[in-house]
Order: C-alpha cells, then sequence, then structure tokens
C-alpha cells in the first residue's frame, strides 16, 4: 500500500536509517575529496554530524513532530563539523521549522520543508558556490515543488527526487572545473544523497531500524564500570598472535583449532588466509593457546593483555575522572563569581608546538582539532564557555571550521562573540599579533583581519593517489606544496618543493619567512631546509618553530 501520510514514528525510523546509511559511507565520501592530500574529511564531518543527532532522537519514545523535529534540529546544530556539515545541519534546521508544528506530513509539507531547508542553507553560506551540496539541494527542491503539484503519492515523490538529486550531482563537475579535473563529483552533494537513501530505504522497510531508546542514567539501567565485579570477568586474559603457516591449513584443521581455543575461552576471533591465521581469544590459559598455535607454525605478533587488571585500572581512571570533574566544576564556579574580563580569546590548533605559540600570544583556550578533524559547533561553544570575558574573539584557523564558529556565534547570548575569518594557522597567529588592548572590540576585529591579510599561507604533505590538477600530474607519494592558490609545487624532492612554493608566494615586499615543521619531522631535517632556504632567500629573515602537527610536514607564512 503507498504511503500517503508521515508521522512521527515514520520520520524517526527514515531518519536514523539516513545517518546509518551515511555514517557506513564515509569513507567513500572522503576518498572524493579534490586535492589528493591525507585529510579528506567530509564524510566524517558530515557522518559526526548527522551522529550527533541521531545518538538523541534513538532516546526518543513516541515523540511528537515537534519533538522530533527539534532534537533533529538542535543536534545536527551542535554537532555540526566541516562546513558540510554545518550545511547538512542547515539543511535539517529548515526542513524542521516547516514540519515541526504539523500533525502529519504529506508531499505539499514535505516539499515546503524541501524548499525552506535550502532557503536556510543558502543564508548560512556567506557566498555560496554551484557546483556543491547546494546546488544538489536547490535541484531537489525545485523537483519536490513540480511533483506536490503533481498529486504524486509520497513513495513516488521520494523516489523523484532521489533521481533529481543524483542525476544534478552528476553534473557537478560541469559546474566546478576543479572537480571535472580531479574527476569526482561533489564530497559534500554525494554525502546528502547518502543520508536521503537511506532515510528511503529506512521508509520503506528495505532497511530495518531499531528506535528503542537507549536507556538514560537512572532509568534502571546501568553500565558504569564500578557496578562490575572483577569476578564477573570468566577469561581473564585477552590472547592475540599470528600464526605464520608451515603447512596447509585445511578447513579440518580450522575446526579443530576453533574447537580447542573455544574449550578454554570465548570471544573467539579465527581469521585464516593462505599464509597465515590470526587468532583472538578470552582465556585463563594463554600459555596453551600459544601452544596449540605452534602446531601449525611459527607465532608472531604475540600479546597478552589481563582484563581484570585493565578492569581495576579503568575503576581507579573513573575515579579519578570524577575527581577532576568535580574540581574542574569548583573552579568554574570561582571563575563564574570572578570579574570578567574585558577580552578573551579561542583558537583551533593542531599540535603541542604551535598550542604553545598561540598561548604565548594569549590565547585562552585551544579547541583541538584543524584540517583532520574539525570541532564541532559544540566544541566551540564549550570553549566560549570556558573563557571567563565579555568579548571572546574565536581563531577557527581553518577555512573548514569557520562556518562552525559563526554557528556557535549565533548561539551564544551572554558574551560578545566575534570570529575572526583566519582560514590558516599562519593567519591565526598574525591576527592575535594585530591585536591591541586598548582598541574597541570593532576596532580590533578590523585590526586582526588586517594583520592576517599580508600573511600568504603554504603548507606541505603527500599525495594519496595519482591525480591531476591544476595542470600538474601527481603521484601517490609525492611532496605537495599548496598555498592559497592552491597545489603550486610537486615533486619527489621536499626541499625542492618547499623553494618552488615560497618562490610562488613571495614578492618583492616580501621580508619574512616562518617555518613550523610538524610531528614527523626531525629538527636537524628542519634546519637543513632553513640552511637551503637561506641560500635561495638570501634577503629574507627565516624563523624556525617546532609545531608538531599532524599530516603537514610543514607550514609556511611569507609576509
Amino acid at each position: 500500500m503507498a504511503i500517503e501520510i508521515l508521522n512521527a514514528e515514520l520520520i524517526q525510523k527514515a531518519f536514523l536509517a539516513g545517518a546509518n546509511n551515511l555514517e557506513r559511507n564515509k569513507e567513500y565520501i572522503n576518498e572524493l575529496n579534490v586535492f589528493p592530500v591525507p585529510d579528506g574529511d567530509t564524510g566524517s564531518n558530515m557522518s559526526l554530524t548527522i551522529m550527533a543527532a541521531a545518538n538523541e532522537v534513538s532516546n526518543l519514545d513516541n515523540p511528537s513532530l515537534k519533538e522530533l523535529s527539534k532534537t533533529i534540529s538542535s543536534g545536527s546544530l551542535r554537532g555540526a563539523r566541516g562546513n558540510s556539515g554545518v550545511i547538512l545541519s542547515q539543511l535539517l534546521r529548515g526542513f524542521c521549522k516547516e514540519i515541526k508544528e504539523k500533525e502529519k506530513v504529506d508531499v505539499n509539507i514535505l516539499a515546503d520543508g524541501f524548499v525552506r531547508g535550502v532557503e536556510t542553507a543558502y543564508k548560512a553560506v556567506m557566498k555560496p558556490k554551484e557546483g556543491t551540496i547546494l546546488t544538489v539541494a536547490k535541484a531537489m527542491a525545485e523537483r519536490a515543488v513540480e511533483l506536490a503539484e503533481q498529486g504524486v503519492n509520497i513513495e513516488e515523490f521520494a523516489e523523484a527526487v532521489i533521481e533529481c538529486g543524483d542525476e544534478t550531482l552528476e553534473k557537478t563537475p560541469d559546474l566546478l572545473p576543479v572537480l571535472k579535473e580531479a574527476g569526482v563529483v561533489d564530497s559534500g552533494g554525494q554525502g546528502l544523497m547518502e543520508f536521503l537513501k537511506g532515510a528511503f530505504n529506512g521508509l520503506t522497510g528495505k532497511e530495518v531500524i531499531d528506535v528503542t531508546p537507549v536507556k538514560k542514567a537512572g532509568t534502571g539501567a546501568s553500565t558504569d564500570s564500578e557496578n562490575i565485579d572483577t569476578s564477573d570477568i570468566k577469561f581473564g586474559y585477552c590472547t592475540e598472535f599470528i600464526i605464520n603457516l608451515e603447512r596447509e591449513f585445511t578447513i579440518e584443521d580450522e575446526i579443530k583449532l576453533k574447537d580447542f581455543l573455544t574449550s578454554i575461552g570465548d570471544s573467539l576471533v579465527c581469521v585464516a588466509d593462505d599464509d597465515f591465521v590470526k587468532i583472538h581469544v578470552h582465556t585463563n590459559h594463554p600459555g596453551q593457546a600459544f601452544e596449540k598455535g605452534l602446531e601449525y607454525g611459527s607465532l608472531t605478533k604475540m600479546k597478552v593483555d589481563n582484563m581484570r587488571e585493565e578492569h581495576h585500572e579503568k575503576l581507579m581512571k573513573e575515579q579519578d575522572k570524577k575527581k577532576s570533574a568535580e574540581r574542574d566544576a569548583e573552579i568554574e564556579k570561582i571563575k563564574k563569581n570572578e570579574k570578567k574580563k574585558p577580552y578573551g580569546f579561542v583558537a583551533v590548533s593542531v599540535g603541542a608546538g604551535l598550542d604553545n605559540i598561540f598561548r604565548e600570544l594569549g590565547v585562552d583556550y585551544i579547541i583541538s582539532g584543524g584540517q583532520t578533524m574539525n570541532p564541532s559547533t559544540d566544541d566551540v561553544l564549550s570553549a566560549i564557555e570556558k573563557v571567563n570575558a565579555e568579548t571572546v574573539f574565536v581563531l577557527p584557523n581553518n577555512k573548514n571550521i569557520i562556518l562552525a564558529a559563526n554557528q556557535a556565534a549565533s548561539i551564544e547570548k551572554e558574551k560578545k562573540i566575534i570570529v575572526i575569518p583566519s582560514k590558516t594557522i599562519p593567519q591565526g597567529i598574525s591576527a592575535m599579533i594585530g591585536f591591541e588592548a586598548d582598541l574597541s572590540p570593532e576596532e580590533n576585529a578590523e585590526s586582526m583581519k588586517e594583520s592576517m591579510s599580508v600573511v600568504k599561507s603554504g603548507e606541505v604533505t603527500y599525495a594519496v593517489r595519482d591525480t591531476s590538477i591544476d595542470g600538474m600530474e601527481i603521484k601517490t607519494g609525492d611532496f605537495m606544496g599548496i598555498c592559497d592558490a592552491g597545489i603550486k609545487a610537486v615533486g619527489t624532492d621536499i626541499t625542492e618543493v618547499i623553494i618552488n612554493l615560497i618562490k610562488e608566494m613571495s614578492d618583492e615586499d616580501s621580508e619574512l619567512i616562518s617555518i613550523y615543521y610538524g610531528q614527523d619531522v626531525k629538527e636537524d631535517e628542519a634546519n637543513a631546509i632553513v640552511n637551503s632556504l637561506n641560500e635561495s632567500y638570501p634577503d629574507y629573515e627565516i624563523e624556525l618553530h617546532p609545531g608538531d602537527q599532524p599530516v603537514y610536514y610543514y607550514i609556511l607564512s611569507v609576509e
């Protein structure tokens, strides 16, 4: 029987199915990253955004449409990460605004929800770019309006809207040349389609979703570690090893090995390949497991963990954590009673060395994150809360975090929040240098923006796949020099790549080169780079700092 009307129960199932499908396909979406850098994170950002809402939605027991809409909107808004995650949260927010006061939803209301979602998302983006998730969403909204006028049922409506979304997604490379050159479709648009396809499968019963609420604290069920006695751990040693096979390992051998290991333990995992067998088992006799394995070959990667001891350690850690949380609460209480200082600062940073630089410049709170893991809107709000100041400046230091920071600023009501739209770590450092305590908040915002505008930023990392982009052929493992204008240097010699990148970043007014070396670079290697740059750029002042950042061997700035 065709579906004509949606109630809260059906929408809840559809939403959770969509979230699950997006989560399952996040790595595929990550691989659609245009630049072949090892930090493609669109799929991860969208998944973390939607799962933040899904975790709350799954705890709702027979919700009304109003309660469900509020939970989806709030959960995705606070959990939003990266530009793609923020846009997804805004699409959901607009959609939920349209349906929250309704008792039931038909195709007309669905179409209105699609339109309002698109309008909300476009407003959230300063400079909307076509060929992205926004383009895909807008095309589906337009199609939704057409279909609503044709009197179709909800299943026909959904199938046609999804078909339109797929067709539009395939056209995104024609709208963004960088997508065409890289041979990929827009990753954000792909993420949106994975969510909608999963939702449709959940709605039509192709995917069964359990929406049984998760037990909350105080409801009678408890999974606290302190309520688990170590005597309840039947088999005390988590035992793992690999057998390097020295003879044929037959089906009969596998059965015998599994029978033996299950006779002395549980939680068995046995993975057999042509050359090796990987074993995981919980047992009270690790030695017997090893002895049995030796019948088939030599052993390697042998590992035994005492689970009772680990449980004791976990209890101690949880107790320490509880005490620390109580102490933190006391400190926060004291802070709230203290007089607020005029200005405070929150900055996103990506390594211990860079963290120290920001602290020395006066940053009150560091959010660990950046390119490889974008902090959420809620992470930014939490950081703002910890800064006891009347005006808090937020430095995202990454173009993919600015929207989440702006979203946090729009939610915070007690303090004045000013987001300085720093797109790189060097811009953030320069912005802090441009702050002057005797200026007004607005004057400082302008001063900080002006200060970071003279900085040209660059990064050096490696390629994770073969591709052609910006007119350059890139092979897996090549070093890539990326600046504000894109990939500008590629090669197998990192020193040569850095020299060529600096050349692209410099002009006749340039005087200073700052280098921040990453966690995978030794200090003597960084010093050798500086010596080479001194030879190539003798008139420049060159500063070297440990950044300890992951993924990027070097972060550079020229000013």
